[in-house]
């Protein structure tokens, strides 16, 4: 496992001048993986697409339209039951259905806003990598990280970050697009 110094770019053209600078200041070319990052939430990495089972922010949503459902299904009944002189036996079903179906659309306005940040998520501690190309290279030697880091950051890249890995002719076999991106200052 080596460290890895990885950097940003936006246009193929960019990675493949990082990937002749990378070559030019002495790395090999089977220690330089090149790929496009898709954007979170993109990755594929279950089986039905995307990154996650759930959606973050619906973890909870279940137990909470249950809940609704019940509380209102239950006020519905005692409505329709109260009123079943007026509506015949049929007001404590219709009341029932039409509560539950109240109380469980109001348990999703209990749902977090669009943007707002989960309570104990590790998903909103920290930035996602961002989409677009990506340029690795593997530091086997002290002085190889820095050296990377000063190409990369000579060709603009929009943020170069440092990781453990393995790159093996020219594939970054271990990369985990879902890890925390360590940037480097």
């Amino acid at each position: 496992m080596s460290t890895i110094v990885a950097g940003h770019f936006q246009l193929q053209d960019e990675v493949d001048n990082a990937r002749r600078e990378l070559v030019r200041a002495g790395f090999p070319e089977d220690r330089i993986s090149a790929f496009f990052l898709n954007q979170p939430g993109q990755h594929d990495q279950t089986a039905i697409g995307g990154d996650n089972m759930q959606s973050p922010g619906a973890k909870e949503t279940p137990e909470g339209v249950v809940a609704g459902a019940a509380t209102g299904g239950a006020i519905g009944v005692a409505i329709g039951a109260a009123t079943s002189v007026v509506t015949g036996p049929a007001g404590p079903i219709v009341g029932g259905l039409v509560g539950a179906h109240v109380g469980s659309l109001f348990s999703l306005s209990k749902m977090k806003d669009a943007g707002e940040k989960e309570e104990g998520s590790n998903a909103n501690r920290y930035e996602p990598r961002l989409s677009g190309m990506l340029i690795a290279v593997a530091a086997d030697q002290p002085d190889d990280e820095t050296r990377a880091i000063e190409v990369l950051r000579g060709l603009g890249s929009h943020h170069i970050e440092r990781a453990k890995g393995t790159i093996e002719g020219g594939d970054w076999t271990d990369f985990d697009p879902l890890s925390i991106p360590v940037l480097v200052q």
